[in-house]
């Protein structure tokens, strides 16, 4: 499933919450699910209300529980000692991660030291971790999202009164598109902007999509100037549905994150390359550059998932002599392939099975497995994998 986040309103958490209960998602499994973490002294309450004559939910969470102050360690702690689903552990820790990045920036802290006001009370972590939740229930694979509207004025916080957008929202939402209107005061919250900051892979119009379902999750506000409610609209992309169905062909938006290395010792590089990996890295590649004043240096383009950006990041700029990181949102296309066992004349080895664009099948012997055959054989590894390639029929 496609979701399309058209924020023409803005963006919050509880409004993120609202659209998928609207969508279909249980109030009384969500609860359960929160439980797990666990989570307790609180109630969510959703309402069907009108904005602008459009039918949407209203969520809110009754906290029995007051503590308003929890610091990024805390939650950190809570969500991944939980029983969670470990996609929404890594979905959670996304989020509170690029809110505690955007506060500690924002404060000239480290990031193990900031402490959350508004966004360590149980209210923002039903929001966060309850979003987290949706995606996995609803199926949801990939995220895009219209451009993001902000208000104007001043609001009311811990800190005392402050801009809007805030700094924290501003702060979160650099390289998203947004644009200011003359609402007189917060449409999107650091909570909202955190949520569609790291779950969306690109913002802009509409894809062509085959719309499913749409719901509506409702503001607190009714300003009366626009429907205040945010618009989340389910379905398959038309290209997606038919590369996957027909070509076997999957097809995600992956992020793409490059820098440059000229003076750092060579033998480091192996090293990094498998720390990268355990950071999630897809791919990770050296090339040769020629850089300025004719100077060798060394091209790092590391391929990683939207959730595992900032990992990936922060390895190179802590592991490397990089000065600096860019990065972009890709297309990347493959076949359908899966990790199966099959008998040989060296016991079960697993083996690749792989889709091809036509529908035909074919295998590839794993070279870790060929690898530990042929040491512990004795033989060369192309002599494994030939006999390999032949008892499983390629």
């Amino acid at each position: 499933m496609h979701a399309y986040f058209d924020c023409f309103a803005g963006i919050s958490g509880d409004m993120a919450l609202g659209a998928f209960i609207d969508l279909g998602v249980p109030v009384t499994w969500l609860t359960e699910q929160l439980e797990r973490i666990p989570l307790t002294g609180f109630q969510i309450n959703a309402e069907r209300v009108l904005r602008q004559g459009i039918s949407a939910r209203k969520v809110g969470v009754d906290i029995f529980d007051r503590q308003s102050s929890r610091t990024w360690a805390d939650i950190r702690t809570m969500i991944t000692a939980s029983a969670l689903p470990s996609p929404v552990k890594k979905r959670s820790l996304s989020i509170f991660g690029h809110l505690a990045e955007a506060e500690a920036e924002i404060h000239r802290s480290a990031v193990e030291d900031v402490h959350f006001h508004e966004l360590g009370g149980i209210d923002a972590m039903v929001d966060i971790i309850g979003t987290a939740l949706c995606i996995s229930y609803l199926d949801i694979r990939s995220v895009t999202a219209s451009r993001i509207a902000l208000g104007s004025g001043l609001v009311q916080c811990q800190h005392g009164t402050l801009p809007v957008p805030s700094p924290a929202t501003v702060s979160i939402l650099k390289d998203v598109p947004v644009y200011g209107t003359d609402i007189g005061y917060e449409l999107t919250t650091p909570t909202g902007a955190g949520i569609v900051a790291v779950l969306a892979d690109d913002f802009g119009p509409m894809p062509e999509m085959i719309v499913k379902r749409i719901g509506y999750g409702a503001g607190k506000r009714d300003h009366g100037t626009i429907p205040n409610v945010l618009r989340v609209i389910l379905g398959y992309k038309t290209t997606d549905q038919h590369d996957e169905e027909k070509n076997h062909i999957r097809r995600e938006s992956v992020v793409m994150v490059e820098t440059i290395i000229d003076n750092m010792n060579p033998e480091f590089f192996g090293y990094v390359m498998e720390q990268l990996y355990r950071d999630g890295a897809l791919d990770v590649c050296w090339i040769p550059a020629y850089m300025k004043k004719n100077r060798p240096g060394t091209l790092v383009q590391v391929v990683c998932r939207h959730d595992n950006k900032q990992a990936v990041i922060q390895r190179l700029l802590n592991e490397t002599t990089s000065l600096g990181i860019r990065s972009y949102t890709v297309q990347r296309d493959t076949l359908f392939r899966e990790i199966v066992e099959m008998t040989s004349s060296y016991g079960t080895v697993p083996v690749k099975r792989v889709v091809t664009v036509k529908g035909d099948v074919r295998l590839v012997p794993e070279y870790e497995a060929c690898r530990k055959i042929a040491m512990r054989n004795n033989q060369p590894i192309r002599v494994i994998y030939e006999t390999l390639l032949k008892e499983i029929g390629q």
